[in-house]
């Protein structure tokens, strides 16, 4: 294993309350080799155990918690409390009211959510692929905060951008049937443009259809969705460019 390197870190930029830290990973820093090289923290994708676990160790250190709820993700619906049991829950989503104990996501390409009330008394993350986004995980999700959800803030990570993301016309027609309601549907429809070389295909846009759905349930304060993973080749990973390759984490905790 190559000499330990600092993962480098986002900071995501909204006006969450000062007992919400959170944290967003990418490729850089950590001690992962090609083509998982180097801050991969995935330990699903065919990386070294070691090196997965020496950059969970760099992870845990750097944002300051002594927990992480891991989740072995499905691109279903389910959403759990997060446990400081070390145990691995099947879900694509947690929720946590404790301090110090760290709800965290894996992508490369799918769509992070990080969710905090204005309170600083719950965080959430969500992984948003479109077959989790479409089944209403972040509904799930925003119901579960003890507020209005006005006070809800919400940040959109790093994922594939509109134009990198070509989808069949089976991706369209299920958002189309989770519209809550006439302006929901037109900005699901608003989210999708067609493809310039395949006929019946479309560029889907995550973050909009994201957007799109916090809005109908009344979210408002929504930051972030100006990365693209597929493009940015040095800074993410990107399921859709490379196939074999690394996760990053969105990480969202109480102090």
């Amino acid at each position: 294993m190559s000499h330990s390197e600092a993962l480098d870190l986002i900071i995501p930029d909204w006006p969450a309350p000062a007992r919400v830290k959170a944290f967003i990973s990418n490729r850089c820093g950590g001690v992962s080799q090609p083509p998982f090289d180097k801050g991969n923290l995935a330990d699903h994708v065919e990386d070294s155990e070691l090196s997965v676990s020496a950059n969970r160790v760099l992870l845990k250190g750097q944002v300051g918690v002594s927990a992480v709820q891991w989740l072995e993700q499905v691109h279903g619906v389910k959403v759990v409390q997060a446990q400081r049991d070390d145990l691995v829950r099947t879900a694509d989503a947690c929720y946590t009211r404790e301090a110090d104990l760290a709800c965290a996501v894996l992508t490369a390409d799918c769509l992070p959510v990080l969710l905090c009330d204005k309170s600083g008394t719950q965080v959430a993350a969500v992984h948003a692929g479109w077959r989790s986004l479409a089944g209403g995980i972040i509904s799930r999700t925003v119901k579960l905060f003890d507020c209005d959800y006005d006070e809800v803030l919400v940040y959109l990570g790093p994922a594939i951008s509109q134009s990198n993301f070509e989808v069949g016309i089976d991706v369209l027609e299920t958002f189309f049937g989770s519209a809550k309601d006439a302006e929901h549907c037109e900005k699901i429809s608003a989210a999708f443009n067609a493809s310039p070389t395949k006929p019946m295909h479309f560029c889907a846009n995550l973050y909009a259809l994201a957007q799109a759905e916090l809005n109908a349930l009344g979210v408002s304060q929504v930051y972030g969705g100006n990365y693209c993973t597929y493009d940015e080749r040095e800074r993410f990973y990107s399921y859709r460019r490379e196939g074999r390759t690394g996760r990053m984490v969105s990480l969202i905790a109480l102090t």
